[in-house]
């Protein structure tokens, strides 16, 4: 049952990026017609100011939370202060602004890496803040957990409808495609297509190929967080994933597949590894009646179709 007026005013932050953007095109394809976005020369999301004034005037319905500082494991940890004092800034700022401003319901997006490194596989949401952080994105994570608890601050003290989701790995239309700070699966798109364009007979993969990790095509996330506020989910945070992983090598198989290069892959286990596995359990998702449509091969070929290198 849908409890969003196709007229709601909706906020959507982050719409440049790629979950803000695969969100725009759900509610656009779902019949919403007031949709509102700001880039970021239009509204800093790290002035206090600025944000609690643009909701106190614009007064929306509903708001997805898609506006972090995100990256790769290389940036998450080089630049730690950053990533810890930016996104505690916008989540602070938009969740603070929108209690003020007397919005309702609120969706904040986390990320999977909130959880210990080292929890029971698959991971259930319950098995937050039961141990310690995979230390080379421990400053995203606390970010990211700051803004849970501070959601959730809103709804005891307040009675606030603010929610949070936890999207396991994202890939798809709009990615980060630098090899300096993007995740491992833009990061592989891009180093087996470059290969293939140079003629090369290897790409270098980052670590032991080892690792599990699990893949969600974000126009698939886009679609839970969409039905998740339709049905007027208020409930406690929701991993949202497609409960299936593979390793890394076999990831970067698929990739060289998709993209057609014909070499081999090698590993630098000189690079670190990270979590050794992070498999979602999508369990309470599904009983909410909701799973993933679109295969890892599949996403891949699409996001690697959409890809603004593509045809370099």
């Amino acid at each position: 049952m849908n409890t969003i007026a196709l007229h709601s005013k909706i906020f959507v932050t982050g719409h440049r990026g790629m979950v803000g953007s695969a969100l725009v095109r759900r509610l656009q394809v779902g019949g919403y017609t007031q949709i509102v976005t700001r880039s970021r020369a239009e509204l800093d999301l790290l002035d206090q100011r600025a944000v609690r004034a643009f909701l106190e005037q614009e007064r929306p319905d509903y708001i997805f939370i898609a506006a972090a500082k995100v990256g790769g494991i290389n940036a998450n940890n080089l630049y730690r202060a950053d990533f810890l004092y930016q996104n505690l800034l916008i989540e602070a700022n938009l969740i603070h602004g929108a209690h003020l401003a007397g919005v309702q319901r609120l969706m904040f997006l986390g990320s999977s890496c909130i959880y210990p490194r080292d929890c029971p596989q698959p991971i259930r949401e319950d098995y937050l803040l039961t141990g310690p952080l995979e230390p080379t994105n421990e400053p995203y994570a606390i970010a990211k957990i700051a803004g849970i608890k501070l959601a959730e601050a809103y709804n005891h003290q307040y009675g606030r409808q603010y929610v949070s989701v936890m999207p396991t790995n994202l890939y798809g239309p709009n990615d980060n495609y630098d090899l300096a700070n993007s995740h491992v699966l833009p990061a592989l798109m891009r180093k087996a297509h470059e290969a293939k364009l140079r003629g090369d007979d290897e790409y270098v993969v980052w670590g032991s190929g080892t690792p599990m990790r699990e893949f969600l095509y974000v126009d698939d996330l886009a679609d839970a967080c969409v039905h998740l506020m339709e049905r007027g989910y208020d409930g406690p945070l929701v991993n949202i994933g497609t409960g299936t992983d593979v390793t890394i090598r076999e990831l970067a198989e698929t990739v060289m597949d998709v993209v057609g290069f014909q070499g081999r892959i090698t590993f630098d286990a000189t690079k670190p590894d990270g979590t050794p596995r992070k498999l979602l359990d999508v369990s309470r998702l599904a009983d909410l009646g909701w799973t993933a449509r679109t295969g890892l091969r599949d996403g891949i070929r699409l996001a690697y179709e959409s890809a603004l290198f593509h045809n370099a």
